[in-house]
């Protein structure tokens, strides 16, 4: 009970706190009571001197708990930094590479685009310049393809009446020369080179061969409103080679020039072999000296009749053998021996385009062709 008086007396409140706690051990009872918070701030602030408990105003207990939370959310905001620096460290290569590869998707997405664009735009261009192409035709069109289309209606009636008059003739003969000489008829096909037909028969058909050689040059002529060149190798036969080449040459390109369109070379196998080359410059695949005209020529073989057995290619090739010993054989006069084989296979190159036999005929006037 003493003690009790002396620790409420007057005297005993001018005495400094006295920081009261249970030791391990012992039984007494601190009076004051700490804040948890404040002893954790205490703790972590373990460098600051601890000041003696009677310096210390009551007030003081609040600001250190304010001091504790602020320390204590500064070290979590740290700590949370660092492990976030951390994890951008640990992976750089990740922003680096998204960089360039939301690059490149930018760029795919705007190459699709500009691909589909464009794949409009040629989608609705294409159709409406076909329509403005097709739709409005030239004047010089349309006039080009009247006159083609008369040209070859003549043409047509022509070898039709033809056809009616030499019925002995195979159908092939008829077929490849219509289509043959048609090309040549119609101005929108480009004229890389002449039209060279070579015709071929045996002693009996020379008056078939000569009168169709002659009659189908004309109606490829006259569908032109043009005329024939006729030479005859047999007026030539005699003659020496470098005349008859100056002649064929002369007939030929003034004929042309004059508007002719077709020529017809009967009995080619008669004309002095050197005469021939002149051929190379009518006959050539490329640099022909006129390219929008037909040049017929006929050959006459030795043999009484030629077998309607034979195939196209050996008829062909039996035409071939008979030029080479006609123009290269040691009995020929002088004036052939300016041909030899090297020559004579570019002048074959040039004028076997297209081989045809002609059968003989009966009902053909003893006179004439007509």
């Amino acid at each position: 009970l003493g003690d009790e008086h002396d620790f409420g007396n007057p005297d005993s409140l001018t005495r400094p706190p006295i920081k009261a706690h249970r030791s391990p051990g012992s039984s007494s009872i601190s009076f004051l009571q700490e804040n948890p918070i404040k002893e954790k701030a205490k703790a972590y602030d373990s460098n600051e001197p601890e000041e003696p408990a009677r310096h210390q105003p009551n007030l003081y207990t609040p600001l250190k708990e304010r001091k504790a939370d602020f320390l204590e959310k500064n070290q979590e905001h740290h700590s949370t930094t660092l492990q976030s620096r951390r994890k951008f460290q640990d992976q750089p290569s990740t922003g680096k590479k998204s960089q360039p590869l939301a690059k490149n998707d930018g760029e795919s997405q705007s190459g699709f685009h500009k691909s589909w664009t464009l794949l409009l735009v040629l989608l609705i261009s294409v159709p409406l310049l076909y329509v403005l192409w097709s739709g409005i035709p030239s004047l010089l069109d349309v006039t080009l393809s009247s006159r083609d289309t008369q040209i070859l209606q003549a043409f047509r009636a022509q070898m039709k009446k033809l056809k009616n008059t030499y019925q002995s003739q195979d159908p092939n003969l008829w077929k490849r020369t219509h289509v043959f000489l048609e090309k040549h008829l119609n101005s929108s096909h480009l004229h890389l080179e002449p039209a060279i037909l070579l015709f071929t028969a045996g002693q009996e058909a020379e008056k078939a061969l000569r009168c169709l050689s002659y009659e189908i040059a004309d109606a490829f002529a006259f569908s032109q409103n043009a005329t024939t060149i006729k030479i005859n190798g047999a007026d030539k036969a005699i003659l020496d080679s470098d005349i008859v080449k100056l002649e064929v040459d002369n007939e030929l390109s003034s004929g042309f020039r004059e508007g002719k369109k077709v020529a017809v070379v009967h009995r080619f196998e008669l004309l002095p072999a050197g005469s021939t080359l002149i051929f190379y410059k009518y006959c050539d695949h490329e640099n022909a000296a006129f390219k929008d005209v037909a040049l017929l020529l006929t050959v006459l073989l030795d043999e009484q009749s030629l077998r309607k057995s034979l195939t196209l290619q050996e008829v062909e090739e039996k035409v071939r053998d008979f030029l080479w010993e006609k123009f290269t054989s040691s009995d020929v006069p002088s004036s052939y021996n300016s041909m030899d084989t090297d020559k004579l296979s570019g002048l074959w190159s040039r004028i076997s385009h297209l081989v045809l036999p002609v059968w003989p005929e009966k009902g053909l006037p003893v006179e004439g062709c007509r």
